[in-house]
């Protein structure tokens, strides 16, 4: 003791320190030692001092059990002074105070430290447990003996899956229910199912939402977390959560009203820190995956939601911030929403945290009920751990069927005897399967039928309440115009950084050079020199007719995933999105043909005058809108990327090929294809815009008056977006 007493006097900051502990121990009475005690353990007066939290969260043992499992700080009086000191520990973990004396009103506040006095957000600063604290409308839900089936398709038949086989259950407000279970048990359907997100064909049973069945109103009233975070990559946080408050809150409130909800949830969700923080992704920097994640959230709460509905979002998270996530959760159940949320494998201390627990194994229902009983109803049936476990790991490895480290039940024991089913057995143990049904037909005969007789009796709610959940009118939280305006200007924030990225900047300005001079100044004087100009037009023709395609392919298969999320939400229309998707482009996709020609057209030697450049500029810029169309459309109709590039290749070289540069006498069978090309027509008006003054002809391309091009490529620029847009259509995205 004498060692660590020295250690504690090293540690002191300075002698005044130790004058100021002094004073403090001469002026108690009951004796020589005041013990601060992290648990309620006997020995010592237990004080808690809410300021020297945040020093002593990072102890890892902060348990209240006996005085055993505690750790206490005591100031000893010695002979040589006075010193700091702690118990023993595996850590030696040790430190000074700055000052001892407390306040009155925190001397009196002593109840024990527990994992729910930590204040202190690793990630995010100070944790804040309110969640939108007006009147939310509660929503009792229920599902009873819900089945789902996928059909696959096979080389020679088809055949129908079984992933959900009749699974029931029932959350209220204030509850948080856990779907537990390995991977493949069918966790994420039945959240699919229960959250509005799957009308499959081969669903069936009954899912309530106050006792009434679901209707497109309830999109206002959920929230649905994905287990990927799908955020756009190059937005602030706070970027994020405003364009969500301004598209999703309703009409009624003013833009800066929900400016400042935005600025509510960021506080709430402690995410001040990063806010200016953008949201990063593979390739670049930016929040950690805890703030990921419950910008996520933030991204559903901040419509205030009755129903919050989470798929894994501790994924990927390590204990502590999977433990910051639930608590949030909870926080958010206790201001009166119903949170229902998938969980692969969480802590010990996770579990604790639910309040319900679905326990899913192949589909079947192994256990529904208060999460705390979870240990008790299987003890009940003969499985118990035989060692100390994590509950979750637990229930997780009966759900698998392992037996291991778990006593076998007697009743499977007499039912393998009787049977002599060697091959049921490994190992001396049932086999998953056979530990699975016994699981499946525990459930089955001891508890499914009273609580399907529960889920039975109807919730007592007033009319007006179900009624809230059965409007048939959807409500938009913007009008058209709003919402176009929003996104054409989210859209410029978001694809600013990928059209001025230095990679492009540098292929573009890299070409130009490139063809300057390999073109420099040349002249149209003479034949040879019309010829080569003609197939420098033609290039540019094929250049801005080939870059823009590939682009624009990869827009709305690598956009579908958050299309799909905003638009289950009823985020926006459509049409909105559609529109503001193709305009926000505009702009963007004028720069860099500028900056090409700027140096392609002086140091090549066109037509030095005014009114031609322009004219080529514009020529050039309906050639990439209409190269663009033609992209998006084959995106949007095969929304994949493999086949859409196969296809996109073949539509451009075809388009190129028939161009009227390489081959002068076209067959008639195919020379339609040349009209349905943007390459040629482009490079009509390019040679009419450069020599329409010097010949009527160039290398058997007749000059004219280029309106029927103009109309071809106007007409190709609506018409490729028209088709793009009834994909989208067709692929029911959440309409």
């Amino acid at each position: 003791m004498e060692n660590a007493n020295s250690s504690g006097i090293a540690r002191t900051k300075s002698d005044q320190l130790v004058d100021l502990v002094v004073s403090a121990l001469k002026s108690q009475s009951s004796g020589d030692s005041i013990g601060v005690a992290d648990g309620d353990g006997g020995g010592g007066s237990s004080l808690t001092r809410k300021s020297s939290w945040r020093m002593m969260g990072a102890s890892p043992s902060r348990g209240g059990g006996g005085g055993g499992g505690s750790r206490k700080t005591h100031i000893r009086k010695t002979s040589s002074g006075v010193a700091l000191s702690r118990a023993s520990s595996s850590m030696d973990f040790s430190f000074s105070f700055t000052g001892f004396t407390l306040p009155p009103d925190e001397i009196s506040d002593s109840r024990p430290f527990s994992d729910d006095d930590i204040p202190e957000d690793i990630e995010a600063g100070i944790h804040k447990p309110k969640f939108q604290g007006e009147p939310t409308l509660p929503i009792y839900l229920k599902f009873s003996d819900v089945a789902y089936k996928v059909v696959i398709k096979g080389m020679t038949k088809t055949e129908e899956k079984d992933i959900l086989k009749g699974i029931s259950g029932a959350v209220n407000p204030g509850e948080v229910l856990a779907l537990m279970g390995p991977s493949g048990s069918g966790k994420t359907s039945l959240l699919n199912l229960i959250g509005g997100r799957l009308s499959h064909p081969t669903s069936c049973g009954t899912i309530s939402y106050n006792e009434q069945p679901y209707s497109k109103c309830l999109k206002s009233r959920i929230g649905f977390v994905t287990q990927d975070d799908v955020l756009s990559p190059h937005l602030t946080v706070k970027e994020t959560l405003t364009y969500a408050a301004r598209l999703k809150l309703p009409k009624t409130l003013t833009r800066e009203q929900k400016e400042k909800r935005a600025l509510d949830v960021i506080y709430e969700l402690g995410l001040e820190r990063c806010q200016d923080t953008m949201i990063g992704g593979s390739f670049i920097r930016g929040v950690s995956g805890g703030e990921r994640k419950r910008v996520c959230v933030g991204n559903e709460i901040i419509i205030n939601p009755s129903l919050l509905f989470l798929d894994e979002p501790t994924s990927g998270l390590d204990s502590t911030t999977a433990l910051k996530i639930v608590q949030m959760l909870h926080d958010i159940a206790e201001a009166g929403k119903t949170v229902v949320t998938t969980i692969h494998q969480p802590s010990s201390r996770l579990f604790h945290k639910f309040d319900k627990l679905i326990l899913l194994g192949k589909g079947n229902l192994l256990y529904f009920g208060k999460a705390s009983e979870a240990m008790d109803y299987f003890q009940l049936i003969g499985c118990s751990p035989l060692i100390a476990m994590n509950p979750a790991e637990f229930l997780l490895d009966l759900a698998n069927g392992n037996l291991n480290d778990v006593s076998v039940p007697s009743e499977l024991e007499d039912k393998l005897l009787i049977g002599n089913a060697e091959p049921e057995t490994r190992n001396g143990k049932p086999s998953p399967a056979v530990v699975q049904e016994y699981l499946v037909e525990s459930y089955e005969t001891r508890v499914a039928e009273i609580e399907k007789k529960r889920l039975m009796i109807p919730t007592p709610l007033d009319e007006e309440i179900k009624a809230k959940v059965t409007c048939p009118k959807r409500e938009w939280g913007a009008s058209w115009c709003e919402q176009y305006s929003i996104l054409f200007w989210r859209g410029i924030k978001e694809r600013k950084h990928d059209y001025f990225s230095w990679l492009r900047i540098t292929q573009v300005l890299s070409t130009a050079i490139i063809l300057g001079l390999l073109w420099w100044q040349s002249h149209a004087n003479n034949l040879k020199g019309l010829q080569d100009q003609a197939g420098l037009l033609f290039f540019i023709a094929v250049f801005w007719g080939f870059f823009p395609v590939f682009t624009a392919i990869f827009t709305f298969p690598q956009e579908r995933a958050m299309l799909t999320k905003e638009r289950a939400t009823d985020m926006y229309r459509l049409s909105a999105y559609f529109v503001a998707r193709i305009t926000s482009d505009l702009p963007l996709d004028l720069v860099l043909p500028v900056l090409f020609l700027l140096v392609v057209y002086f140091m090549a030697g066109l037509r030095l005058s005014t009114g031609p450049f322009f004219l080529t500029i514009l020529t050039v810029f309906l050639c990439i809108v209409a190269a663009q169309g033609l992209g998006l459309a084959i995106g949007a109709t095969l929304m994949d990327l493999k086949r859409a590039t196969t296809l996109a290749s073949v539509t451009v070289m075809t388009f190129m090929l028939a161009g009227g540069f390489f081959v002068k006498r076209v067959p008639i069978f195919i020379s339609w294809i040349r009209y349905l090309s943007f390459n040629y027509h482009t490079y009509k008006l390019l040679l009419k815009v450069q020599y329409d003054h010097i010949t009527p002809s160039i290398n058997g391309i007749r000059i004219d008056s280029g309106l029927t091009e103009v109309v071809a490529l106007v007409a190709m620029v609506f018409g490729y977006r028209l088709l793009a847009y009834l994909s989208l259509r067709r692929m029911k995205l959440q309409a």
